[in-house]
């Protein structure tokens, strides 16, 4: 199950990027898979149920409800498909020793609150939607792994089309 992050809205989950393989497995993974197929500007235009969870970019529309607490693999999907959640920014931490989990939240919620009102065009406190986000273990931390990759969802389900701007009217 998704851990909740202490002192965040409930609806707000943390899931974790996992460490199980190490970048270049992951990246080995992901030809085996074959991936996502993308347009020219790098839109998913066929999704794949197994996705490499570090070849997920900003853009990419996800299935990730069920997602386990590590992942390695994640659902990608046409954004005009029917889909749970939406990356819509990536934070890369400074390289330097593992901060631990705590200082990864506090990054994670202040990075990503500023980037979610930015990627919406309203304020988070007013809109509909939560946002979590992928993050680094001390194990990916080990291999390497500074991204965090903010989500945007809709606690009510799925939507269709991507959710930038959706509080400008």
């Amino acid at each position: 199950m998704p851990s909740t992050v202490p002192g965040a809205r409930p609806a707000l989950v943390a899931l974790t990027l996992a460490a199980a393989l190490g970048l270049s497995g992951c990246a080995f993974l992901d030809q085996l898979t074959g991936g996502p197929q993308r347009d020219a500007d790098g839109a998913v235009v066929e999704g794949d149920d197994t996705t490499d969870v570090f070849t997920i970019q900003v853009g990419d529309c996800l299935n990730d409800a069920e997602a386990a607490e590590e992942v390695e693999t994640v659902p990608t999907v046409p954004c005009e498909q029917s889909h749970d959640s939406e990356v819509y920014a990536s934070v890369i931490m400074p390289d330097e020793e593992y901060p631990g989990q705590q200082a990864i939240f506090e990054l994670a919620d202040a990075e990503c609150l500023s980037e979610f009102e930015a990627f919406v065009g309203g304020d988070w406190d007013t809109s509909p939607y939560d946002f979590s986000y992928y993050f680094p273990t001390e194990g990916s931390w080990a291999e390497g792994d500074r991204e965090i990759l903010c989500v945007i969802f809709d606690p009510e389900g799925p939507v269709e089309g991507s959710l930038a701007g959706s509080a400008q009217g």
